[in-house]
């Protein structure tokens, strides 16, 4: 090797022993830009999750009103009445037929909302809904507390 060539070969060395990690310049840059990137994301994302939440408890409601109505078209019109512990009870489990055969459930399993709370049911109806031909069914909603379909709970009723 010439002598230039060796000096060359120290200088790409010398600089690459130098420069083996990230500066603390460089490591805020990143974060600083990450951190920006999460404050613009974060707050889309969490809307986005209450928009779910709420769709997936419609869902719920839906799925018991059309188990109601498949129940009253096999029963002369008549929506269940009584208790939600026991309209749940009649669709999940409605006995046997005047032949004695069992009856599927309307119902696979009883219905809860997003927020992992039972649903509410009322037929017929009170004040909640005066209109409603269908049963009232109503969720607590994101607070967890019934307002008999108010505020922030989630209806059949409204839109």
């Amino acid at each position: 090797m010439t002598a230039m060539t060796r000096s060359i070969a120290r200088n790409i060395h010398r600089s690459a022993s130098r420069r083996r990690g990230f500066t603390l310049t460089e490591v805020l840059l990143v974060l600083a830009i990450l951190g920006v990137i999460a404050a613009m994301v974060v707050p889309n994302l969490l809307g986005q999750q209450k928009q779910a939440l709420i769709k997936t408890t419609k869902m719920s409601i839906k799925s018991l009103e059309d188990a109601c109505t498949h129940y009253a078209i096999a029963h002369d019109g008549e929506y269940p009445t009584g208790g939600r512990d026991e309209v749940i009870a009649l669709l999940t489990n409605p006995g046997a037929d005047k032949d004695g055969k069992p009856i599927s459930p309307y119902l696979p399993k009883v219905p809860k909302d997003a927020w992992d709370q039972p649903l509410y049911y009322e037929y017929p109806p009170t004040g909640k809904a005066p209109n409603l031909t269908v049963p009232a069914i109503w969720s607590s909603g994101p607070d967890k507390k019934t307002d008999d379909g108010a505020n922030d709970d989630i209806n059949n009723w409204t839109n």
